[in-house]
């Protein structure tokens, strides 16, 4: 504690001397009250060093959702009753958690009575069996990560962290109430998708997490880094804003085919709730069956492991011009085109449609630096179902890199003849083998070296294989079907990379039924790569329709 002032601290001048004060002369003493003061309550004796804690004030849960809902009788109401109780014992979440998810299944009943259906059939679409058993015990189950997914969790730090996001987007506003609960019927179906992140002594793996995983109003940047460390936290999110659903996967759990059918089985089940429909095949997966276990295999040990191995060092590339942004990405476009506009302005070019983008993205490219020597290399991811027929539903995706001199890039008719061939060449099965041996020869190399000294040197490896030996990537899901039961009321579909270290865009492309959209994932405000786009489709006639963001900034 401070010490008290004097009389000298706090007014500034010489303390007044005892003896100068007069002597007083004593006061007749005040006669006693007769009436005694009250007792004062004894204090609870204090503990040395314990906190007195304040009593905690009980919260009142909000008034439940059902008040509301016009049953038709009392014998719809003791069914609803007997609804909530049978959750009560199916669920054994902690209670906050075992609570909202109750409140998640009244939100919904109340919507659907609210919007004319009987509480007897929103009962019906709601029954408790579609949860199975995913909320009901704890699990002991666990994944080892696939080959190409050991090293996300390591170049987190590096700055970097490899998030993508698939949009569906429907002909009405998303209904918050039912798509919360498809989330909650469709997550045990995908039970490798419903983990964290957790390190081992060698490795990071995959810990099957039951919680309530939610589906969120979206408010932030697309493909924002998704945090893990904290226990218990999920690998991606689901989120919604007015007509558009989106889910961002960590690439850590999948790939782009399993990222698809996961929202496809999503949307799938909202519309069961919504409308009573089922919609089947297509990838539509039936939520209350079993997993497969071809569905969470490691699909790369397919790769025979005799014979030749690269395909992963390369020299630097030439970056795109333009300083990077602090917020990342700071620009998202879409580039909604006709698809048979598209197909038919490539087959002018006498090229593949993929191709003919990737030559556009090359004289564009060009546009944006100053120059004049070096290489241009653009990354191609490659499916490897192709080669290996598989239903693994986490990664089986590889990447070749297409390289054009800068000094050679002019005009589009002049590139595609190279492009076709280095496409024919570094995207065969053959090629594509030698680069899943020379991945497995890395992570044998890794394997014996404990992750808190492997981290450090997985960082030196993924800064020098990194995104620094491409100048962007181009990633093409191609032609993604829907049931009938969905193609009548999704409008189009949109798939965003999320941004790499040094490379100022990423491309990426989707198709479903007549819509071909290509997305630029922006790393700088600098416009001249996306403005020279636009300019050689519109000239090919395929007429880019563009929506997308502002410019995000921090």
């Amino acid at each position: 504690m401070p010490e008290e002032p004097t009389a000298d601290k706090a007014n500034g001048k010489r303390a007044i001397s005892e003896k100068a004060k007069p002597e007083k002369k004593a006061k007749p003493e005040k006669a006693k009250r007769e009436r005694a003061k009250p007792e004062k309550k004894a204090k609870p004796e204090k503990v040395k060093g314990e906190k007195q804690k304040k009593p905690k004030r009980e919260k009142m849960p909000p008034p439940s959702p059902l008040l509301d809902v016009p049953f038709a009788d009392e014998a719809e109401k003791e069914a609803c009753a007997a609804f909530i109780a049978d959750l009560n014992r199916r669920i054994t979440l902690r209670e906050k958690e075992k609570a909202a998810l109750i409140r998640d299944f009244e939100m919904a009943i109340a919507y659907l009575a609210r919007s004319g259906v009987s509480v007897t059939e929103a009962l019906r679409r709601l029954d408790a069996q579609n949860l199975g058993g995913f909320y009901s015990r704890p699990s002991g189950a666990w994944y080892a990560l696939d080959n190409a997914a050991k090293i996300y969790p390591l170049s987190m730090k590096h700055g970097t962290m490899a998030v993508f996001r698939l949009s569906v987007y429907l002909k009405e506003a998303v209904v918050p109430e039912i798509l919360q609960m498809a989330l909650t019927f469709t997550i045990k179906r995908f039970q490798s998708f419903a983990t964290t992140v957790k390190k081992g002594f060698f490795w990071h793996y995959l810990d099957v997490t039951k919680r309530r995983y939610v589906a969120e109003p979206e408010s932030g940047v697309p493909c924002s880094p998704i945090y893990i460390e904290r226990s218990g936290s999920q690998s991606f999110r689901v989120v919604y804003h007015d007509k558009r659903i989106s889910v961002e996967f960590f690439h850590i759990l999948t790939d782009g085919t399993g990222g698809t059918i996961f929202l496809k089985t999503l949307v799938a089940e909202y519309f069961r709730l919504l409308e009573g429909t089922k919609a089947r095949g297509e990838g539509v997966l039936p939520i209350n069956e079993l997993p497969a276990a071809e569905e969470t295999a490691n699909a790369f040990r397919q790769v025979k492991t005799e014979g030749k191995a690269s395909g992963f060092v390369d020299k630097t590339a030439v970056q795109f011009g333009g300083r990077l942004a602090g917020v990342r990405p700071c620009r998202i476009l879409h580039f909604k085109m006709d698809a048979q506009q598209l197909k038919a302005a490539a087959k002018r070019h006498g090229a593949t449609v993929t191709a003919y983008l990737l030559a556009l993205m090359f004289v564009a490219g060009r546009r944006a630096t100053d120059k004049i020597d070096g290489e241009f290399s653009i990354q191609v991811p490659v499916n490897m179902r192709k080669f290996y027929p598989s239903n693994t539903l986490r990664n089986f995706s590889l990447y070749c890199g297409i390289r054009l001199p800068l000094r050679d890039i002019s005009d589009p008719d002049a590139l595609v003849g190279e492009i076709a061939r280095q496409l024919e060449k570094k995207a065969s099965r053959e090629a594509m083998d030698e680069m899943v041996r020379a991945a497995n020869q890395l992570t044998k190399v890794l394997s014996f070296i404990p992750l808190f000294l492997k981290a450090p040197v997985a960082r030196v490896i993924y800064g020098f294989l990194g995104d620094g030996i491409f100048s962007t990537t181009f990633s093409n899901l191609g032609v993604v079907t829907l049931p009938p039961e969905l193609s009548g009321r999704v409008e189009s579909m949109d798939f965003v990379l999320g941004t790499a270290i040094t490379n100022r865009v990423s491309c990426s492309m989707v198709t479903v039924g007549d819509t071909a959209t290509l997305t630029i994932a922006k790393n700088t405000a600098d416009p001249s790569f996306e403005e020279a786009l636009y300019a050689l489709l519109m000239r090919d006639g395929a007429e880019p329709q563009v929506e997308g963001s502002d410019l995000f900034e921090g």
